[in-house]
């Protein structure tokens, strides 16, 4: 029986993968245990993700690990994923060094507790020179707030007279984005079968395929990535073209 990885056209893959990691919660009350128990089950989907991008030679995945509205869940569950941010950050930096990943983050880090921000900057700093998968932790991360903020710093610039109202482009937008060194998302995957995107990446998502699973994230293993790949790959891309203009491009 062929392998599902193996019906993967290595030709055709996403350049960048992002995920919203969904699901943990439900998952552990369909156990009946507390959500913080889903978070820490949902550490082994981390992995399986990360390894099955870098198996296959996609070159970014970006993950929504954190998000600006999640600081409003209890207390005891924000601290219990703090905590376990900086326990995966430590375990996982020698496994990121064996397999020339690069860990990257978005979002407003400056509001994760200490502990957390300098384990975060360690790993970041150690694995910079790393050239292989490029993953990208979204924590305390806003796709509102960032573009805020880019609207901020470019109107600054141009009160400065350090750019002119005329020069201001895409390109002039992406790069004042957290993500200003990512490529545009190709695949969005979201896990738990909620069918929105929850304030994610929506600049860098506007022509991204989606995918929604009804998978709970810590059942999302390699093969369930690899089904999200063989469904984009079956996807007929066309940016805003004719189909008869793409089949041209293709030939």
């Amino acid at each position: 029986m062929t392998k599902i990885k193996d019906r993967i056209d290595k030709t055709k893959l996403p350049k960048h993968v992002a995920i919203i990691m969904d699901g943990n919660g439900r998952w552990a009350k369909q156990k009946g245990k507390p959500r913080v128990f889903g978070h820490k089950n949902g550490v082994k989907s981390v992995r399986d993700s990360i390894e099955g991008c870098a198996e296959l030679g996609i070159e970014c995945l970006t993950l929504y690990a954190f998000s600006t509205e999640n600081w409003n869940r209890p207390k005891l569950e924000v601290k219990t994923l703090m905590a376990l941010l900086v326990s995966s950050l430590k375990k996982e930096l020698a496994h990121l060094q064996k397999n020339n990943i690069q860990l990257k983050t978005i979002g407003n880090v400056n509001l994760l507790p200490e502990k957390a921000r300098k384990e975060l900057f360690d790993v970041v700093i150690k694995t910079e020179k790393n050239t292989g998968l490029t993953l990208t932790l979204a924590l305390s991360y806003g796709s509102r707030e960032e573009i805020v903020n880019a609207i901020k710093n470019i109107s600054e610039k141009v009160v400065n007279n350090s750019l002119k109202c005329e020069e201001i482009d895409e390109k002039i937008i992406n790069n004042h984005l957290y993500t200003f060194s990512l490529p545009d998302v190709d695949l969005m995957i979201r896990t738990s079968g909620e069918q929105r995107i929850s304030n994610f990446l929506l600049w860098q998502m506007a022509y991204a395929e989606l995918y929604f699973t009804d998978t709970l994230w810590p059942d999302f293993d390699k093969d369930s990535l690899f089904s999200a790949i063989i469904n984009y790959q079956q996807r007929e891309r066309r940016f805003g073209k004719t189909s008869e203009q793409i089949e041209k491009i293709n030939e």
